[in-house]
């Protein structure tokens, strides 16, 4: 079974990034909504994935609304918890007010 573009492009930027490649699982799902590629990944290199403030997802997210673009579809990634990870404690040093400002509300 030939691998679609959007699948190919995600697995190849993810594996390049992470430690433990093999570990890379991309599930591809097409609903009226639109293409879903949900990542799964080891562990360990959630952080590299995710990024300083969600910057590098961020990153990949808008990389593949540009691949979708190409083939007229809209694509969303979800990145998958892995098993028994620990929560994740979100610290943020801006007060609401400056969040706000940030938004441009």
């Amino acid at each position: 079974m030939k691998k679609e573009g959007d699948v190919e492009f995600l697995e190849y930027v993810v594996k390049a990034l992470v430690d433990n490649p093999n570990d890379v699982k991309v599930v591809r799902t097409v609903d009226e909504m639109g293409v879903l590629l949900t990542l799964s990944l080891n562990s360990a290199d959630m952080g590299k994935i995710i990024g300083r403030m969600g910057n590098t997802a961020k990153a990949i997210r808008t990389l593949l609304r540009v691949v979708g673009m190409k083939n007229n579809a809209r694509v969303n990634l979800k990145i998958n918890e892995p098993e028994g990870a620990a929560p994740r404690e979100i610290k943020t040093t801006k007060t609401v007010d400056e969040s706000l400002e940030d938004l441009k509300i």
